[in-house]
């Protein structure tokens, strides 16, 4: 019982509780507390108001547990705010996961691509279908109402993704992520109040992509090729590892994008599709010298573009095949090109990392650094300059040197720790 503003009188309060959770409410009725036994949660004496409210108990108590019986009976969770809703006769919301998800999905195609590529559409189509599928495994249902939701169904999805779908894990948290849109959705739209990815907490496994060394990348640069398709696949190619235009940028690149820079000489100047920023990048030597090649090609006179791109799954295939005829051990994609402008041909060479950002058109450092040169490349560098600093010392100067030394050791156990993460 609740003090009421009357003296003596407090409020009754209902208090319901499921799995050590608590919920409260006031019952609007007033009492004294001389006249109440706590131990059986009861009025106390044969008065008329005495019967008035324990009758109004015991009517609530058995609305209560026919209210749980009917959870039961439907093989739905019982939770202490869903009786609180039924007391104060809230209807809670029967909205359901894959029909909000499919609301998503249908205004998303709609701005396609005014706001969205196609293949972000595409990625949400088949995150609902792994949900979707993952619900008729885990619960047999066709659909889930979104209150239903908690932390053990986002974990149980992930466990599903990695172990019955056999996905990878920053993949499946690719997936995580989609769904998760959908939450926050539905939060926004006071569909559900609690977040049930609250406490999850994905962590993405560091991948190793590493780019073109500069030996790889003059060995593709020098191969003569017989069959002419994979010559412009490596023109297009090496085009891309010297301006950093993602696959879809350079698909669409057009000849109305080159431009006149303030310093008189051709630029780049567009907008990346994935995320509609500003892209200007100098054209260098080589992506000119390429540019040039393919102004009379029928494809880019006929589309108008600046070179003849296929689509991207023959891209990757036939540099599959150039990857074979070159020797290039590593996995050749067009993604691969990205990374090589942004670590090879410029963090190698001093570009500044924030230079490189605008040219990439990223939205932070934070997004360039996981193009940046790998540390074993770091290293080097920096023992080179170590080594020249230690030549260019007097050999008097034994403290120098000796710090010197301890640098250079340090660098050579942080290449060892690294080679052998690499290897692991």
């Amino acid at each position: 019982m609740k003090k009421s503003t009357k003296k003596n009188e407090k409020y009754v309060y209902l208090r319901i509780t499921v799995d050590g959770i608590p919920k409260e409410v006031s019952t609007k009725y007033k009492w004294d507390p001389e006249r109440w036994n706590q131990k059986i949660e009861r009025a106390i004496g044969n008065k008329e108001d005495a019967k008035t409210l324990n009758f109004y108990i015991e009517t609530l108590q058995v609305k209560i547990q026919q209210f749980k019986n009917d959870l039961i009976l439907n093989d739905e969770t019982i939770t202490s705010q869903k009786i609180m809703d039924f007391v104060k006769g809230k209807s809670s919301s029967t909205a359901k996961l894959l029909e909000e998800f499919q609301k998503h999905n249908d205004e998303m195609l709609a701005l396609v691509p005014k706001e969205y590529a196609k293949g972000t559409h595409e990625r949400f189509v088949t995150a609902r279908s792994h949900v979707q599928d993952f619900i008729r495994f885990k619960y047999a249902l066709d659909d889930i109402e979104f209150r239903e939701l908690n932390y053990e169904f986002v974990k149980d999805y992930e466990f599903y993704l990695k172990t019955v779908r056999n996905i990878s894990n920053n993949t499946a948290l690719k997936y995580i992520s989609n769904l998760k849109k959908i939450i926050l959705r539905a939060i926004a739209r006071d569909i559900i109040h609690s977040d049930p990815f609250k406490l999850f907490k994905g962590r993405k496994t560091k991948t190793n992509k590493k780019p073109l060394t500069k030996q790889d990348l003059e060995r593709i640069e020098n191969f003569e090729f017989v069959t002419p398709r994979l010559a412009e696949v490596r023109d297009i190619f090496i085009f891309q590892c010297y301006t950093g235009l993602a696959y879809i940028d350079a698909f669409n690149l057009k000849k109305t994008d080159i431009k006149k820079g303030y310093d008189g000489e051709l630029w780049i100047m567009t907008s990346r599709q994935k995320t509609d920023s500003e892209t200007n990048v100098p054209l260098l030597p080589k992506a000119l010298e390429i540019m040039n090649r393919y102004t009379k090609h029928p494809v880019c006179m006929e589309r108008g573009s600046v070179l003849p791109v296929k689509s991207n799954q023959k891209m990757n295939a036939y540099l599959k095949e150039i990857a074979d005829l070159t020797g290039i051990d590593s996995e050749l994609n067009t993604h691969k090109a990205r990374r090589t402008f942004a670590s090879t041909v410029t963090l190698a060479n001093n570009v500044p990392i924030h230079v490189v950002k605008e040219m990439l058109g990223h939205h932070s450092v934070q997004q360039t650094e996981e193009y940046a040169i790998t540390e074993q490349q770091s290293v080097g560098r920096e023992m080179k300059q170590l080594q020249d600093r230690l030549s260019n010392t007097k050999p008097d100067d034994e403290s120098v040197i000796e710090k010197m030394q301890q640098e250079i050791n340090e660098l050579k156990s942080l290449l060892i720790i690294n080679q052998k993460a690499s290897l692991n």
